[in-house]
C-alpha cells in the first residue's frame, strides 16, 4: 500500500514546506475511466508559499504523461502533463463564496489540518484531461476526409443554383 501524505494546509504554506515524489497513475481511481492504460506514474512537487498577493498558498507541479484514448480513431494517445497550479488557501467555503469570481484569478481551496495530497493531485490531473482527446494528425481523420465532401450541404449548393437559374429563365 502506498503511503498517502497528509498536510496541515496553513502550517504547510506558512512554513514554506516542501514535499515531492512519484505517484502511480493506477492509484487515482477517478482518472481511470478516461485512461487507456494506467501503467505510468507522475512526478509531483508541492510547496507552501505566499501567492502574488501574499496570501498563504500551495504551489503544485505535476509532470508526466497520461495514456488516453483518441476520440477519432480510438488508438492510444500519449498526453504530456506539465501542470503548475497555485491553490490559495481559504478558511471556509463561505470565504471562497464571498470572493468576486475572476476568470484569470487563482484557484481557491478550503484548507484543513488534514489535507490529503493525493486528492489535490487527482483534482489537478482531472482538470488537465481534455474533454475529447485526439491525435493532432489522426489517421482516422485523414481516411474520413479523403473521399467525403467538405460539407454535407456542398451538393445542395449546386442544386439551389440550378433551380434559381431555371426560375429566372421562366420569369423572363
Amino acid at each position: 500500500m502506498l503511503h498517502r501524505p497528509v498536510i496541515d494546509g496553513f502550517d504547510f504554506a506558512l512554513s514554506r514546506a516542501r514535499l515531492s515524489g512519484v505517484w502511480p497513475i493506477e492509484d487515482f481511481p477517478r482518472l481511470g475511466p478516461v485512461l487507456s492504460s494506467d501503467a505510468r506514474a507522475v512526478e509531483y512537487s508541492l510547496e507552501g508559499m505566499p501567492d502574488t498577493q501574499d496570501r498563504p498558498a500551495l504551489h503544485l507541479r505535476i509532470r508526466g504523461a497520461l495514456q488516453l484514448g483518441c476520440q477519432r480513431c480510438l488508438a492510444p494517445l500519449e498526453f504530456p502533463l506539465r501542470i503548475h497550479a497555485v491553490l490559495v488557501l481559504a478558511r471556509s467555503q463561505a470565504e471562497i463564496d464571498a470572493l468576486a469570481v475572476e476568470a484569470e484569478g487563482p484557484d481557491w481551496v478550503v484548507a484543513s489540518k488534514a489535507m490529503e495530497v493525493h486528492e489535490l493531485l487527482e483534482d489537478e490531473l482531472l482538470l488537465a484531461v481534455p474533454y475529447a482527446p485526439r491525435h493532432e494528425h489522426c489517421a482516422a481523420q485523414a481516411r474520413a476526409g479523403a473521399g467525403a465532401p467538405a460539407s454535407p450541404f456542398a451538393n445542395l449548393r449546386g442544386l439551389l443554383g440550378t433551380r434559381e437559374t431555371q426560375a429566372r429563365g421562366k420569369r423572363s
